[in-house]
């Protein structure tokens, strides 16, 4: 694994896991303004750096990007906040989220030529385990039974953004594709802010504190690591490594919130760990070759004429 990649890959669990503890203060100030605004403030900034930039997307890399938006921005973040905001807890929340490797690895190595090993597979089913330790005190909440289920449906939807990312072939800047995604993304919950009266920002301080959160840590962090694990690394790989939010968001919620740290989140943590390290070993690519091209076949020798107006050769 290259430097870079390992950093992007660091990234990815502590910044992917900020943004449940982000879903986690927008409940407090309104998560539909507060998401709306996120993604205002963070077009705003990346369309004039694109735009400077002189980043060019094909056309038909843009309807692919906006997919990859719908499903990976606009359907998961609405269930995930939704969600917390009806009780479920953040480290709930993150567990199911981070069950997507099972979903990513079954369908991987059909549709991405991506085949696990028997280790990875061992991996995958202990970071399974870890999660369920770590936020086994968390079922047992208030939340209505759709609550979790709408953090299913999210985990789903997450997983469809991360395959369709994973089969685009032709490269499209990670700045370019993350200002067409979160413009798809604003302009949704804008409308959708709007019909439902929710648009206009709160003066409180803490809304503000909370929006800035989401943009700089979640969008620009988080996301942007997990793209660019998708694109160096692989989707089996980019998924696996999310094992390790639901441990670090109990963390963060310790830090920040003062929630328990029971020894089940201790155990669980070692446990992702571990499964992490098997489940992200080098994964074989089986895509079949194409059929090589036949050799060239030797142009027979013309016929030459003989002395006696025959000719030589067979």
């Amino acid at each position: 694994m290259s430097t870079r990649l390992s950093i992007a890959s660091l990234g990815l669990v502590v910044l992917w896991s900020s943004g449940f503890i982000g879903a986690h203060l927008a409940a407090q100030v309104g998560w539909v303004t507060t998401l709306t605004w996120r993604f205002i403030v963070a077009s705003l900034i990346l369309v004039p750096i694109c735009l400077a930039a002189r980043i060019r997307v094909p056309r038909g890399e843009i309807a692919a990007q906006l997919r990859i938006g719908l499903f990976g921005q606009v359907i998961y973040l609405t269930g995930v906040f939704l969600a917390i905001d009806r009780g479920v807890a953040s480290g709930t929340a993150a567990l199911v989220a981070s069950l997507q490797p099972l979903v990513v690895a079954a369908i991987a190595g059909r549709l991405l030529g991506e085949h696990t090993t028997g280790w990875q597979r061992i991996g995958l089913l202990l970071g399974l385990i870890g999660v369920a330790l770590v936020v086994a005190h968390d079922l047992s909440g208030n939340a209505p039974l759709w609550a979790y289920g709408i953090v299913v449906l999210s985990m789903l939807s997450l997983a469809t953004s991360t395959i369709i990312a994973r089969r685009q072939r032709h490269g499209v800047h990670l700045l370019a594709s993350l200002t067409i995604q979160s413009v798809l993304t604003a302009v949704v919950y804008v409308v959708a802010s709007a019909v439902t009266g929710q648009l206009m920002p709160s003066g409180d301080g803490q809304f503000w504190v909370a929006v800035g959160w989401l943009v700089v840590l979640s969008t620009f962090g988080g996301y942007g690591c997990y793209q660019y694990v998708v694109r160096h690394g692989s989707a089996t790989m980019a998924s696996t490594l999310l094992y390790l939010t639901p441990p670090t968001t109990m963390l963060w919620a310790w830090l920040m919130f003062g929630d328990a740290l029971g020894w089940l989140s201790v155990v669980g943590l070692v446990t992702c760990a571990a499964g992490v390290v098997l489940a992200t070993r080098p994964i074989s690519s089986r895509r079949a070759s194409p059929p090589a091209a036949p050799a060239p076949s030797q142009p027979r020798p013309r016929p030459q004429p003989s002395a006696d107006g025959g000719s030589t050769g067979p």
